[in-house]
């Protein structure tokens, strides 16, 4: 033995390979939520779609992931994309001799494949890479040991509306089911013109990923009118999808709720509020900052085939300005139903 250091290799993941990945994730700073083992299970059951998540070893000992989800549509084409439905993705690595290992690893995947294109969806560009950035930000923001400490760092006239919801008698509840979360949810996106996912695909979420989900639903005399589902990962909060009737903005509810998953996270023992992407420019973009937040633009990185452009997906994109506006007129029933068979697609 000549005592040099074990080159790295880069290998399928296996399934007994979950419990060594998420503690590896668990532990790098890079790693999020979205890097979890578990979203294979949640994408390939809700989807359909063919997962390459890839694993980077280096003497038996794990230096890297990277998941990636295949994502083929009649409508949008085919992408490689770390990772799909989700804000954050990208390698997560040791070193940087493990991060290059994986990105060949995905270049050589998205030839073998024929697909033409391949996404990371990380946080900071990378040389070598087409790099897309200013139409996504981040929020992310401290959350204090003390619910009163938190409520009083909310800008005062935030301040004021979550007071309005509580002076409206609005109530928060932790529900066991994913109905009420669904039903308002698909209002909520169908009234924004964009399609909603499927309610089996909530239900994965709460049974693959447990406690450390859940769903905070506000009530007003009886009735829910908003709702959202969280993730908890380290000491993190994400809220993630959710949405509110229409009468919700009178009430104060989004306002409202969004207090009762930050009051609930600091008695959980969260440490950080991850507000999650917004689209520069939007009304969420202008939500979240009104809270105290400051935007950290995401750059989502690219591999092309010759001949193509980074994929357009987004509501805002003048070409699908006809579509969302035909959108928002569906009945809600019919949204329903068609939402899922469009929205997989999309990643």
């Amino acid at each position: 033995m000549d005592g040099s250091t074990p080159a790295v290799g880069v290998r399928p993941f296996r399934a007994e390979d979950a419990g060594r990945w998420d503690d590896f994730v668990e532990a790098c700073p890079a790693g999020t939520f979205f890097h979890r083992a578990r979203w294979q299970r949640v994408i390939e059951r809700a989807f359909g779609h063919r997962t390459h998540y890839l694993l980077a070893e280096r003497g038996g000992v794990v230096t890297g992931v990277l998941p990636l989800t295949h994502v083929r549509s009649a409508l949008f084409g085919s992408s490689l994309i770390s990772n799909a439905f989700a804000v954050y993705g990208g390698p997560v690595a040791a070193d940087e001799e493990s991060r290059r290992a994986l990105d060949a690893a995905a270049v050589r995947l998205m030839q073998e494949l024929g697909v033409p294109v391949l996404e990371m969806r990380s946080t900071a560009d990378r040389p070598g890479w087409l790099a897309k950035t200013g139409l996504y930000a981040t929020f992310r923001k401290p959350l204090l040991p003390l619910v009163a400490a938190n409520m009083k760092a909310v800008p005062r006239k935030q301040r004021a509306m979550i007071r309005k919801g509580i002076q409206n008698g609005l109530r928060s509840e932790v529900d066991a089911g994913v109905d009420r979360l669904h039903r308002v949810y698909a209002e909520s996106v169908r009234n924004l013109g964009t399609p909603v996912f499927a309610k089996s695909y909530f239900r994965i979420l709460t049974e693959e990923f447990g406690e450390c989900c859940d769903i905070v639903t506000i009530i007003s005399d009886g009735e829910a009118v908003a709702a959202v589902l969280n993730f908890y990962f380290r000491d993190e909060v994400l809220p993630f999808y959710g949405g509110g009737v229409p009468a919700a903005r009178a009430l104060a509810a989004n306002d409202f709720m969004y207090w009762e998953v930050m009051r609930r996270a600091c008695e959980r023992g969260c440490r950080v509020f991850d507000f999650g992407r917004s689209k520069t420019g939007t009304g969420p973009y202008a939500f979240k900052r009104n809270w105290g937040f400051e935007p950290t633009p995401l750059c989502y990185e690219f591999r092309l085939a010759a001949g193509h452009k980074p994929p357009d997906l987004n509501p805002l994109n003048p070409k699908f300005r006809l579509l969302v506006a035909g959108w928002k007129r569906l009945p809600l029933p019919l949204a329903t139903r068609l939402g899922p068979m469009i929205v997989k697609g999309i990643g």
